[in-house]
C-alpha cells in the first residue's frame, strides 16, 4: 500500500510540474508578445519581423506568415489560459490511471489526454485567428488589435453576457466543473488515440464554455495583459469555485449592462 501511495505521489508531482512549466512558458512567451507590440520594438529580421508585420496588419494584407505568426500568439496564449483551469481534470484523469491501469502507461496517457485537450483549443486558435483576419479586414479592429469603435465591442459584451445565461454555457459549464464525473462517465483509455479523443471531447466542453469569453480579447485588446490575466482568473473561478455557475450569470449580467451603457453613451 505504501508503495502504491509513493507511486501516486510521484504521479502527481511529474504531472503538476510538467503543467506548471508548460502554463510559465506560455506565459512568458505571452508577456514578450505584449511587450514587443507595446514598445514597438521589432527586430527586421527573423520572426520578429514577422511578428512585428502581423502586428500590423491593417496597413497591408496579411501573407502567410503574418496569418501563421497571430495562429501561433492565440495558442500559446490559449494554453497558458487555459492550462490552469484544466488542472484538475487533467490531475484526476491521471490518479484513476494509476489505480485502473495495471499495466501501465497512466502518465503517457495522460500527456496524450493533455495533448487532445489543448488541440481543441487550437482548433479555437485558428477560428480566433481567421475572425481577427476578418475584423482588421472590415476595419473592425486597429492594426493594435483593439476594437474601432464602441459599437463593435458593445455588441461583442452583450454577446458575451448573454452567452452567459443561456442553456448550452450551463451544459458545457457542468461538464467542466465536474471532472471526476466525466472519467466517470467516459472512462480511462491507456491507448494513445483513445486518450486524445477523450481530451479532445473535454477540451470541446471547455471551448464551448469560455468562446464567448475569450471574444472579449476583442474588447479589451487581444494582446492586453491586464484583460488576458483577469479573463484566467475568471474562467478558473467559474471552474473550481462552488458558486462559479452564480458567478458566472453575475458577471454575465454586468458584460451585458456594460454593452447596453456603451451604446447609449454614443
Amino acid at each position: 500500500m505504501a508503495a502504491i501511495e509513493h507511486v501516486l505521489r510521484r504521479d502527481r508531482i511529474v504531472v503538476v510540474t510538467a503543467l506548471a512549466v508548460l502554463t510559465v512558458l506560455a506565459w512568458a512567451y505571452t508577456l514578450w508578445a505584449a511587450r514587443t507590440m507595446d514598445m514597438g520594438e521589432m527586430s527586421m529580421s527573423g520572426m520578429g519581423a514577422n511578428m512585428g508585420m502581423a502586428l500590423a496588419p491593417a496597413f497591408r494584407p496579411w501573407t502567410g506568415v503574418d496569418f501563421l505568426v497571430m495562429f501561433v500568439m492565440w495558442a500559446v496564449m490559449m494554453v497558458g489560459m487555459m492550462t490552469p483551469s484544466a488542472a484538475p481534470m487533467i490531475l484526476i484523469y491521471a490518479r484513476v490511471g494509476r489505480q485502473v491501469a495495471s499495466q501501465g502507461g497512466p502518465l503517457a496517457a495522460t500527456t496524450y489526454f493533455a495533448a487532445g485537450y489543448l488541440f481543441a483549443w487550437a482548433v479555437f486558435s485558428l477560428a480566433a485567428t481567421v475572425a481577427q483576419w476578418t475584423l482588421e479586414r472590415t476595419a473592425l479592429l486597429t492594426p493594435m488589435m483593439a476594437p474601432a469603435s464602441d459599437v463593435f465591442g458593445a455588441v461583442v459584451l452583450i454577446a458575451a453576457g448573454l452567452f452567459q445565461w443561456l442553456p448550452l454555457k450551463d451544459t458545457c459549464l457542468k461538464h467542466c466543473q465536474s471532472p471526476f464525473g466525466f472519467v466517470m462517465q467516459n472512462g480511462f483509455r491507456r491507448d494513445a488515440w483513445g486518450s486524445i479523443s477523450l481530451g479532445f471531447r473535454h477540451g470541446t466542453y471547455c471551448v464551448g464554455c469560455c468562446w464567448a469569453l475569450m471574444a472579449l480579447l476583442f474588447v479589451g485588446g487581444v494582446m492586453n495583459i491586464v484583460w488576458i490575466a483577469g479573463l484566467t482568473v475568471f474562467v478558473l473561478l467559474e471552474k473550481v469555485v462552488p458558486l462559479g455557475r452564480l458567478i458566472s450569470r453575475i458577471a454575465g449580467a454586468g458584460l451585458m449592462a456594460w454593452g447596453l451603457w456603451l451604446l447609449i453613451a454614443q
